[in-house]
């Protein structure tokens, strides 16, 4: 019994460091309102957390040998807790920014520990099964956060997002002092890599600064961000280098010479696009577009999350029957290519029921990849490397969800400026179709009494309105169709990856 309240505990663990990625997304206008800052400045909110997230997970188990797995576990989840309480209470924007740094900084383990936690729950046989338990909480997190946020902040006020933490986080806290122990297995402490350390936070923070706000500032056309992209490329280039030549460096990059790893690293990047620009576009296009409520959208994931799990379920099982990782990733990417297919030919009448056809194949492609990944990128490996070939392989979908927002975002901007400008070129005196539009809409405001002038506008007004959501329609088409390209692109790498021989799975001691 104790060890399911276990597992049960740290798989909530992980959905709250999962969920707070997203859940303030559809907030952030309340607490621009609430707090008299502009929604560039409250955008920082999400920014602090994911550079706070993507620096701390790479040495996490660096961390937890040092300090010892189970003080920096529960130390980490009673930061997190603290630190939600503390956004919470915050009475200014800047207050708000440093207080989700800190509880990033105090989530990252609440991924990565947790994983090599469920995996010591079970036996070597049985590790596919553990993968899909934890892929549970890594796939439904971050899709139910954005309507969690919703639903909180529509009914409540914007604070809860945080504050709901607190009870949960106690309880995990709780629960883990109370049965969690140290592993079996105990690595020796050795030389703090300061250095290391350093180029990564100086690395990781500005590459997802410029990732994060690039398209808010227009890109290269801001100094700042041209500044950071520099700082990013020099530190990065230096952490590699630096990494490959020290005795005990904090993120063993060695371990990359792993074929199966490399090409692991390369398509959980890509899930990761996929995952998290997916989970950004679909609420938007449903709420902006479709006029779903903040519930709606959630209605509308839900069956996808649950056809997830029995698809994370059903692929550790096919592992076992002793089905080739490489096999099962190409039906996933293929599944989730018909996806965005499926998405790109939605209009503006678009039914809930058709969305959530669309949604389920979704859920079930990125359930299908979530767990193969995981056994290949350390089928490979020795014992002693497959802590930081995990740590590794799962920092690379943080960095692909942090890629893929950028790229869907930028994407979106330009494309809807394109397809407006191609709209309103047709807009003209000698086409007869845009003419008779033009005076049946004036008509239609004249026989509401108003005058020729005033209903010329009026028509003009809603013309310009129709293009506009037209050309974000079609902008929304070409964003789905890029991310499913996106995953067919990456299907020739399996061919790679199916030539090496597949060792059974093993226990994973430690994530991120």
């Amino acid at each position: 019994m104790q060890k399911q309240v276990l597992l049960v505990t740290v798989i909530l663990a992980a959905m709250m460091e999962l969920i707070d990625t997203s859940i303030v997304n559809v907030a952030l206008s309340h607490m621009s309102g609430n707090l008299g800052a502009t929604l560039e400045d409250t955008s920082w909110v999400i920014t602090s957390y994911a550079i706070a997230n993507v620096i701390i997970i790479p040495i996490t188990s660096f961390l937890a040998v040092k300090l010892g797995r189970r003080n920096y576990y529960i130390g980490s989840i009673l930061a997190f807790t603290l630190c939600s309480f503390l956004c919470g209470q915050a009475t200014n924007i800047w207050m708000l920014v440093a207080f989700r740094f800190l509880q990033g900084l105090g989530g990252g383990a609440l991924l990565s520990v947790s994983q090599a936690i469920v995996f010591e729950l079970f036996p070597r046989e049985k590790q596919n099964v553990a993968s899909a338990l934890f892929g549970i909480g890594v796939f439904v997190g971050p899709t139910i956060g954005p309507t969690l946020g919703g639903y909180i902040t529509e009914y409540y006020s914007w604070p809860w997002i945080f504050y709901i933490n607190v009870p949960l986080g106690l309880l995990v806290a709780g629960s883990c002092f109370l049965l969690l122990h140290e592993p079996l297995i105990r690595q020796k402490a050795g030389k703090v890599d300061w250095t290391g350390i350093l180029l990564l936070a100086i690395g990781i923070s500005a590459l997802q600064t410029v990732l994060e706000r690039g398209e808010t500032e227009d890109w290269f056309e801001t100094p700042y961000i041209v500044g950071l992209s520099v700082v990013a490329t020099i530190g990065l280039v230096l952490f590699i280098w630096w990494e490959l030549r020290t005795e005990k460096p904090v993120v063993n990059l060695r371990v990359l010479k792993s074929r199966n790893l490399a090409i692991a690293a390369v398509l959980t990047f890509i899930s990761g696009v996929g995952m998290f620009s997916s989970v950004f576009l679909t609420p938007v296009f449903a709420q902006r577009l479709l006029g779903f409520t903040p519930t709606q959208t959630g209605l509308l994931l839900l069956p996808g999350a649950c056809i997830a799990i029995a698809g994370l379920i059903l692929s550790a099982r096919l592992l076992q029957r002793g089905v080739a990782p490489a096999y099962m990733i190409a039906t996933g990417i293929l599944l989730f290519a018909l996806f965005s297919w499926q998405m790109s030919r939605m209009n503006g009448d678009a039914s809930a029921p058709l969305l959530t056809t669309a949604l389920v194949w979704r859920g079930l492609g990125l359930a299908i990849v979530t767990v193969p990944l995981t056994t290949l990128a350390v089928s490979t490996l020795p014992p002693a490397d497959m802590p930081q070939g995990a740590a590794l392989n799962n920092m690379m979908r943080q960095l692909g969800g942090s890629f893929g927002l950028a790229l869907v975002n930028t994407y979106l901007a330009n494309r809807n400026a394109v397809h407006r400008s191609d709209l309103v070129s047709h807009f003209t005196p000698d086409n007869m179709l845009a003419t008779g539009r033009l005076q049946q809409m004036t008509r239609y405001f004249m026989s509401k009494g108003a005058a020729w002038n005033e209903a010329r506008q009026e028509a003009l007004k809603a013309i310009d309105s129709s293009i506009g959501r037209q050309s974000s329609l079609l902008s929304f088409s070409d964003a789905y169709l890029v991310i499913g390209s996106v995953f067919l692109i990456a299907l020739p790498l399996l061919l790679l990856a199916a030539k090496r021989k597949q060792a059974k799975p093993a226990v994973v001691l430690s994530d991120h």
